[in-house]
Order: structure tokens, then C-alpha cells, then sequence
């Protein structure tokens, strides 16, 4: 019952995280199912009524927390691998989504974690371009403006990289965005779907509030406290958690949502449209060849990349200091494969 209720009340308009509509059903792996995100991920996708068969992987617990998930009742087939068996839980796969790797720790920055989760991400990536080479592939892990790059070089290096089919799940900034637009405006997340632009830490972070009824008039103080909010709202949760633990259920939910979005555009349905961080020829010219704006989705994975459309003065600014920085991190992901 629990889980027929929780699935309902996804599907309400307000919420919109999963489309209830009969359609065409996939298999979906998780790679680091058993980590602070990806248990919480793996029950959602469980919810998800576009998942037919669930596919657990970690290096450690993903056998356990498939046993776990198994138990609610959804029609979704869930099964666990272990360490060794990171190729069976790859086979015939549509979609992979990655949110294995460690996670934030009070004053780190999404580059501290580079090092570690690079080599991850990397290994991850290789295999998936052997086993599943045309699945559709979500990158979680942080820092996603450079372990989305990484990704793309090691799939080119196996002469099977596709642009469409490569995602960095920015979803929480728009998440975020939503939620603390709703808080300060006095009105509801529905109502303040703020396009986020750019990339995913910090700076990068490019929120176009003016873009969004509620969001036209703030300035001044209210307008900066909200876009640090925003552009550093992982800090907040690192600082609340005591050290304990970063945003893992809130970016579950978002990892689920972008997930569902994809799956939605995959069984053809028209009109999904969401940011995220994709290879794309907006800024190409500056040198960055990732960047995050409004995508259509589609059954190719990415059917159309939107521009950004007019910017204030103010998000003018934050594009101009996004830029340089996205250009380092995306440098820096291509560097470490090269």
C-alpha cells in the first residue's frame, strides 16, 4: 500500500517526478547502488513504473540492498551484483546512471573529490562502452563538469561515443532552485520551474530567475542571498549533516526525476524538456564543448539542445563568471583520460 500511495503521489501534477502512462518498459542500472545516494535512487527507480527490470551494482551491498528493494510491491524485476559481476549487470542495459563514487565531507569542494572519483567514473565508463555501448548514460558523480568529460573521452577512446546518449544530471540545482524560489516568493515549486544553465558546482551554477514569473522581481539582497543559496546549496546540507554525510536523498530524488524525464522521451512521448549537461555547441566557440541548458528529450536520448534565451544583467554576470571556471573543469576531466 505504502508504495502504491508513495507512486500516486509522485505522479501528481505538483510533484511530476514519475509519468504513470502505459509504455514500452526498460532495463536500468545503477552503478554504486550501495552508497548513500544509490540506495535511496535505487528504491525510487523501483517506484518508477517506466523501469521493468532493476539492476544493482556496487562494489560492496548492492546484492543486499537488491534483496531489500525487491520486496516492494511494484511489478520492476530488481537483481544485485556483486563486485565481480559488474559485466552481468551491465548486459542489456538502456540505462546506466552512475552516482558510485565518495562523497562530500565539511570543507571540501566537488574538485577534492576529483582524484578518487575520476578513476571510478573512468573504469565505470570503460565498461559500459564494452557490455552496453549504446546505453544511455547518467553521470552523477561529482565533480560532473569534469567526470562528464571524462566519460566522453574514454567512450571515444573505445570508438563508441554517441553525444545523445551522454548525460551530467544537473537536476538538484533546478531542484534547489525551485524549492528556495517557492520559499522566498510565497508561492509554490510548480509555479517556479527556473531554468538552471551552465554547470554543477558552485559558480557554474547559473540560475535564470528571470526567466520565471515569481523570479522577475527580486533584486538586491534577496535576489544574491538566493542565488548563493542555490549555487551552494550542497554546503548547507555537508554543514547540517555534522560531517556525517552530503545531499544524498535530495539528489536521489533528483537523479530519480531526471531519470524518469529520459525514460519518458525514450517511449516517445514529446515535449520532455529539462536542463541538463550534455556535449553542446552553444558555447563551443569559447572552447566548452559541455554545458547544461534546456534539452529535449527524445527517443535518441538528446533530440534537441535549446539556447538560454535573454538574460538580466545580473545572470549576465554569473555567465561570465561561470564560463572560465566550466572551461578548467571540463580541461581538467579530458586531461586526466588523456
Amino acid at each position: 500500500m505504502f508504495a502504491r500511495n508513495t507512486a500516486r503521489a509522485l505522479t501528481a501534477p505538483s510533484a511530476r517526478l514519475f509519468s504513470s502512462s502505459s509504455a514500452r518498459q526498460t532495463k536500468v542500472t545503477v552503478l554504486g547502488a550501495g552508497g548513500g545516494i544509490g540506495q535511496p535512487l535505487s528504491l525510487l527507480l523501483k517506484l518508477d513504473p517506466l523501469v521493468s527490470n532493476l539492476s544493482l551494482y556496487d562494489i560492496r551491498g548492492a546484492p543486499g540492498v537488491a534483496a531489500d528493494v525487491s520486496h516492494v510491491d511494484t511489478h520492476s524485476e530488481v537483481n544485485g551484483y556483486a563486485m565481480e559481476n559488474l559485466d552481468a549487470a551491465l548486459e542489456g542495459t538502456k540505462v546506466v546512471v552512475i552516482p558510485a563514487g565518495v562523497p562530500r565531507k565539511p570543507g571540501m569542494t566537488r574538485d577534492d573529490l576529483f582524484n578518487t572519483n575520476a578513476s571510478i567514473v573512468r573504469d565505470l565508463a570503460a565498461a559500459v562502452g564494452r557490455v552496453a555501448p549504446t546505453a544511455h548514460i547518467l553521470v552523477i558523480s561529482n565533480p560532473v563538469n569534469s567526470t562528464v568529460p571524462i566519460v566522453a573521452a574514454t567512450l571515444e577512446k573505445a570508438g563508441v561515443f554517441d553525444p545523445t546518449r551522454l548525460f551530467g544530471v544537473t537536476t538538484l540545482d533546478v531542484v534547489r532552485a525551485s524549492r528556495f524560489l517557492a520559499s522566498v516568493s510565497g508561492s509554490t515549486p510548480s509555479e517556479c520551474d527556473v531554468p538552471v544553465v551552465g554547470g554543477h558546482s558552485g559558480p557554474t551554477i547559473v540560475p535564470l530567475l528571470s526567466q520565471v514569473a515569481k523570479g522577475k522581481g527580486l533584486q538586491g539582497e534577496t535576489y544574491d542571498k538566493l542565488i548563493q543559496r542555490i549555487q551552494f546549496g550542497g554546503d548547507e546540507v555537508v554543514k547540517a549533516k555534522d560531517g556525517a554525510g552530503s545531499a544524498t536523498l535530495s539528489m536521489a530524488y533528483a537523479g530519480a526525476k531526471f531519470t524518469n524525464s529520459l525514460l519518458r522521451g525514450l517511449n516517445g512521448e514529446k515535449g520532455v524538456i529539462t536542463p541538463t549537461f550534455v556535449k553542446s555547441p552553444l558555447f563551443a566557440d569559447k572552447g566548452i564543448d559541455f554545458f547544461s541548458s534546456p534539452v529535449e528529450l527524445g527517443v535518441n536520448g538528446v533530440e534537441k539542445i535549446h539556447p538560454i534565451g535573454p538574460l538580466s544583467a545580473e545572470e549576465e554576470k554569473l555567465l561570465e563568471a561561470c564560463l572560465p571556471e566550466l572551461k578548467k573543469n571540463i580541461e581538467k576531466g579530458k586531461a586526466f583520460v588523456a
